[in-house]
């Protein structure tokens, strides 16, 4: 967690001509969303993808298949507002929630000028697969 934003940023530096696409969980660019100001900064025009569910979403997954729904410190409620941050460190932010419009919010997203944070609202409690339970082998994949 907390990889895909400045992944992306590194991707953008070294392929400034390709669009270059973060697509990750509310809680992962949580841990480091503060590079959005580096972003907007440096003219690193990333288009950032939020997975918005309101929980650390694997980890809350791993808890209900794997531990009997019992949720231990992965709810994260409703905030922050992922447009009203995108904005304060000068990057472009939008919010969607309606599914059937999606393809039309990706492009205009993809078509915004510099760095774009896409608050994508999912359902709460969606689940991820494939994806490995704990202590088990890739070849061993859920799903």
């Amino acid at each position: 967690m907390g990889f895909g934003l400045p992944a992306a940023m590194g991707a953008k530096v070294g392929c400034p001509d390709q669009t270059v696409v973060c697509v990750a969980g509310d809680g992962s660019v949580q841990m480091n969303m503060q590079e959005l100001a580096t972003c907007a900064q440096e003219g690193i025009a990333i288009k950032v993808f939020v997975m918005n569910n309101g929980y650390l979403g694997m980890v809350r997954q791993w808890q209900e298949l794997f531990w009997d729904h019992r949720y231990s410190h992965v709810d994260m409620g409703e905030y922050p507002d992922f447009v009203k941050l995108a904005e304060a460190y000068g990057a472009t932010g939008y919010r969607y929630a309606d599914k059937r419009t999606l393809i039309d919010d990706i492009r205009t997203v993809i078509a915004t000028p510099g760095p774009v944070v896409a608050d994508i609202r999912v359902t709460r409690e969606e689940n991820t697969y494939p994806m490995i339970a704990p202590g088990a082998a890739a070849r061993d994949m859920v799903g």
